[in-house]
């Protein structure tokens, strides 16, 4: 059974057709995925994000199961609303927990429609025991022409659109500088 929030596997094929398989997430995901820990500083996460050219780093616990995902935008939020420098804080302060997912077998255009449905550029991909495999990326599925450009366009306006609560939500008051 899925996880909460993820997209479930297809199957390859209908029963009785000899149709190709379709398209499948693991064939398009980054496999080798640099991680961080719940415990780790942000400063840590913030290296990993450089030294790798990524702006999301998957948080797992010690057995590689997922348990959040921290992007560039969290760290400096978090630093700048605690006031604090990224080596004082750690991940667990600034990740995302309540991470949407889905597994190697789910084909392209669904997780495509998953990230529409949650605003989101990444998808962590994991096993059926939760644990980390890969992450697929907006960019991932242009690269694979997977779906076309216009779905892609259409997908990438929907999920940068402002979100209603956050719109609206005041900006933190400054600090006075010293």
């Amino acid at each position: 059974m899925p996880k909460r929030g993820s997209a479930s596997s297809q199957p390859e094929t209908a029963p009785g057709t000899a149709l190709a398989a379709p398209e499948r997430v693991e064939r398009l995901m980054t496999p080798l995925v640099q991680t961080c820990r719940p415990g780790d500083s942000m400063n840590n996460a913030a290296r990993i994000m450089w030294e790798h050219d990524v702006g999301c780093v998957p948080v797992v616990a010690e057995d590689g199961i997922l348990v959040g995902v921290v992007t560039d935008r969290d760290l400096c939020m978090a630093a700048y609303t605690q006031g604090a420098n990224l080596h004082q804080l750690t991940v667990s302060a600034a990740m995302s927990g309540d991470v949407v997912t889905c597994t190697p077998g789910v084909d392209p255009a669904s997780a495509l429609l998953l990230m529409q449905a949650r605003q989101v550029r990444r998808l962590p991909v994991v096993d059926e025991d939760g644990r980390l495999v890969g992450i697929l990326s907006l960019a991932d599925l242009a690269r694979a022409g997977q779906p076309g450009a216009s779905e892609l366009a259409q997908a990438l306006s929907w999920i940068c659109r402002p979100r209603a609560e956050e719109a609206a939500a005041p900006a933190p008051a400054r600090r006075p500088a010293r």
